[in-house]
């Protein structure tokens, strides 16, 4: 089942990685992901920063390699 909150954050990274949404799932990582490399990583933290109007600390970026994880912290900075 996905969430609003899931669905902008697979659109996010979709545009982030140039991969069609539907490339895009809940288990999503940098880990089974090719075009999720430490440039992309990069990036994604600030398309997140961006979308979702939050401000990520350098410490957070190695811990957001998935698209559960991301979803999990912005739920936790209060993201709807």
């Amino acid at each position: 089942m996905t969430t609003p909150l899931i669905d902008r954050v697979r659109a996010t990274l979709a545009a982030t990685l140039n991969l069609p949404e539907s490339e895009i799932t809940i288990a999503t990582s940098a880990d089974n992901n090719e075009a999720w490399d430490s440039l992309a990583q990069v990036n994604l933290m600030l398309a997140i920063e961006q979308t979702f109007d939050v401000t990520l600390d350098v410490e957070d970026f190695m811990s957001l390699t998935s698209v559960q994880g991301i979803t999990q912290y912005l739920q936790s900075q209060g993201v709807a």
